[in-house]
């Protein structure tokens, strides 16, 4: 054997393999060299130095295309070259209907050329002969999948080289058995295809499902049956009334006196809108302790990693609408010691007031903070959890109680401006509940499209083994076998008069 050409054996999953497999085969199909059914070639990428040899009319696919188009038909490239950029390379203008493969960088990108293309370097072209159908082949190399990497080397990044590229094989059927297959397995594809799309639509509605429920929650409709059936509850007024105001951090800028009226149950000062009945529009700092944290200095690392939790962004946004137990990082007593950060106690509420704008937490243990965050430490007049959902029921619109384009902060003057339209307590403890009763079921029916969303890519894996199992569409026992119809072109060629060789078109 050549050594231009693998000696491996490298069985695929479906129809592929390096060198022919030693196996049964359906009936009427035949292991075959898969460049003696197609013509095999590469690409190259014109000099980046002369840009005169790009931004021309000659389509030229890079790996970006054939990820964008997997699976599919490529009219149209991002980059383009012209005749001067193949003149001047290794890269060949090839026909309509060439079949491209990702062989490095990213292994396993299959398109159709829709018209005359050139490629880079990182693809292995195939333009078919009459034995075999192009969108056949595509169909045996997207059932490979990842099992495609196998017919390469490397780790990290893995290349199919050419002397295995050279000994490919491919388990091929009669010619109309394999337009047979590709018409079913275009079928079935565009069905899974929809219930992909159905199913994956599920994902951006479950976030939409929540903030409605977290909505309906704070404007006090979830419970108005609820709060209808409880004439002897108390008021937010009474529970406020009888609530000791908590001490508040002394200096910084006083509270803003604009109005920022919120979405639900949050405002910048009193708004216009009314309470529910029995609710009461409330300062937060009325019935919770406002502070902020801060980071000890990074130029002592002797003030990090100790015993004391320091939430900052990536914890909040990973525990958003959760409660945190554990930090990515610690500080210590002298941390605190030597800078702003305070211990909190468990049970305070964390807002992310900068750099990422509205993320929700709750202390699960004493905890301190960056600088990053406003907390709230609640009385017994506001729940932890009511807070959280209240300030989550803001959604994206938090963002309006701060100031920036780019990036957004709430400043200080409007976080001690801000009210809370406060249910009463046994309202509050409903409120939650129905929250997370909410939430729940929402979770599991997103999870069961998740799965659902599993068992669709799983299903098409199996639709694919069974199409080059030869169990698809039915066998015509009238199909010219693919070994006869082989034998009988290289007849019709050895008969044919020789064309002229050339250079080709370039």
């Amino acid at each position: 054997m050549s050594p231009d050409i693998s000696s491996m054996h490298i069985r695929g999953k479906a129809g592929l393999a390096v060198n022919r497999p030693v196996e049964s085969v359906p009936p009427g199909w035949a292991w075959v060299p898969l460049n003696s059914i197609a013509r095999q070639e590469t690409g190259h990428t014109p000099s980046r130095s002369h840009p005169e040899w790009w931004e021309g009319d000659i389509p030229w696919i890079g790996i970006r295309d054939a990820r964008l188009h997997h699976g599919g038909v490529i009219y149209d490239t991002l980059q383009t070259t012209n005749t001067l950029g193949l003149a001047n390379s290794s890269a060949r203008l090839l026909p309509k209907g060439t079949v491209c493969l990702s062989r490095t960088a990213s292994v396993g990108y299959v398109t159709i050329m829709g018209r005359e293309m050139a490629t880079s370097q990182d693809f292995v072209t195939w333009t078919c002969l009459e034995a075999l159908v192009p969108e056949f082949l595509v169909k045996a190399l997207i059932a490979e999948g990842e099992g495609l990497r196998k017919f390469g080397k490397g780790t990290t990044h893995i290349t199919i080289y050419f002397p295995e590229i050279r000994a490919l094989h491919i388990c091929l059927p009669p010619l109309a058995e394999q337009k047979r297959i590709v018409a079913k397995l275009d079928v079935l594809n565009a069905k899974s295809a929809r219930a992909r799309t159905e199913l994956a639509r599920i994902e951006t509605l479950v976030s939409r499902y929540k903030q409605a429920v977290l909505r309906s929650s704070f404007l006090g409709i979830l419970t108005s049956d609820w709060r209808a059936k409880k004439p002897e509850l108390a008021t937010a007024s009474d529970l406020i009334e009888k609530t000791p105001t908590p001490p508040q951090p002394r200096g910084g800028r006083e509270a803003t006196d604009r109005v920022i009226q919120g979405q639900a149950a949050l405002a910048v000062n009193t708004p216009s809108r009314e309470a529910p009945a029995k609710w009461q529009w409330v300062p937060l700092n009325r019935i919770a302790r406002q502070e902020t944290g801060h980071t000890p200095s990074r130029s002592h690392p002797e003030w990090w990693d100790g015993d004391i939790p320091w939430i900052g962004i990536k914890d909040a946004g990973e525990h958003h609408g959760r409660v945190i137990e554990d930090t990515i990082q610690n500080t210590n007593e002298d941390g605190l010691a030597n800078s702003s950060a305070r211990l909190l106690p468990a049970g305070t509420v964390c807002l992310s007031r900068t750099a990422s704008v509205g993320y929700v937490t709750i202390m699960g243990k004493p905890m301190a903070t960056s600088q990053d965050f406003v907390t709230w430490t609640c009385t017994e007049a506001l729940l932890p959890r009511f807070l959280m959902y209240g300030l989550m029921a803001e959604g994206d619109e938090i963002r309006e109680f701060g100031k920036g384009t780019t990036h957004t902060t709430i400043y200080f003057p409007e976080v001690r401006a801000m009210q809370i339209c406060l249910a009463p307590l046994e309202e509050q403890h409903e409120i939650v509940r129905r929250i997370e009763a909410a939430f729940a079921k929402i979770d599991r029916l997103a999870g069961e499209a998740k799965r659902a969303l599993e068992l669709v890519g799983k299903l098409d894996e199996a639709i694919l083994a069974k199409a080059f199992r030869g169990e698809l569409v039915p066998q015509n026992e009238g199909d010219e076998p693919a070994e006869k119809l082989l034998e009988r072109i290289r007849a019709e060629r050895a008969v044919a008069p020789k064309a002229k060789r050339g250079r080709g078109r370039r």
